[in-house]
């Protein structure tokens, strides 16, 4: 859900990457407009790429303190254009969005349970030369009885330009209730693209031969080993707030990417 924010943005905080040219920005930005301890803040600017608004969001997740980025890193698609004139002017006319996470609940070989979030995606990949084979229920039903390949992924909509859109997924409107289910290098069957699923579904992922073709599971970057079972579902109790600029909207953002050639 977008709705125009009501703060006064009076307490901004930043933070940045650990390169020279987020750091010098966050300097410039401190110096013409303040800085105060992010727990303190109306807002968060986060001064990097995506990886660093991913960290952001995590880190203030069910607090309602939205998270404002602007690109100072190599890949930026949920960041808005870096400028240092007239911040709090684009605060003001910014639109807030509410993303929801995806929890993931894996099961590794000795039985014990892992639980982490994923703002992106929930991914299965091989860990050796042997490709992966994954039994697929959703809701309770087997969809695929047998997947072999190199890997599997549960992307949001926030994530549906990562490493979905890489591995040819759909790009989802931020507002879609769905979530993309796509296969990686996709061996058998071979034709199957993928699926659009709603996302109040539950999906399970079963390794087969988890021993002789060993899988991982990573939540964003929170990776467990040699799992066996693989629970996914988008958690609506939990929320991060993003905020992007109103005239480069996350609609425009995806037509944009969908017309590149």
């Amino acid at each position: 859900m977008s709705h125009r924010l009501i703060p006064s943005f009076d307490r901004l905080a930043f933070v940045a990457s650990e390169t020279e040219e987020a750091e010098a920005a966050r300097a410039t930005l401190a110096g013409l407009y303040g800085d105060v301890p992010p727990e303190e803040a109306d807002v968060v600017v986060a001064l990097g790429g995506d990886g660093l608004m991913l960290q952001t969001l995590h880190r203030f997740m069910n607090t309602d303190k939205p998270i404002y980025g602007m690109n100072r890193g190599s890949v930026g698609f949920l960041m808005n254009e870096f400028r240092v004139d007239a911040l709090r002017e684009r605060l003001s006319e910014s639109v807030v969005t509410a993303i929801h996470p995806l929890i993931m609940t894996a099961v590794d070989g000795t039985g014990a349970s892992h639980a982490a979030r994923a703002i992106n995606e929930v991914s299965l990949l091989r860990q050796t030369y042997q490709a992966a084979k994954l039994r697929i229920a959703i809701d309770g039903k087997v969809r695929l009885e047998e997947l072999v390949c190199d890997g599997v992924l549960v992307a949001t909509p926030a994530g549906s330009t990562a490493y979905n859109l890489s591995a040819h997924g759909p790009i989802l409107p931020i507002h879609a209730p769905l979530l993309a289910l796509t296969p990686i290098s996709a061996f058998r069957p071979r034709s199957w693209r993928g699926a659009l699923m709603p996302n109040r579904v539950t999906v399970v992922i079963d390794v087969l031969e988890s021993e002789k073709r060993p899988v991982s599971a990573a939540a964003d970057h929170n990776e467990i080993r040699g799992v066996v079972k693989v629970t996914i579902r988008e958690d609506h109790k939990q929320r991060s707030l993003i905020l992007f600029d109103r005239d480069h909207s996350w609609d425009e953002r995806i037509l944009a990417e969908q017309f590149r050639y």
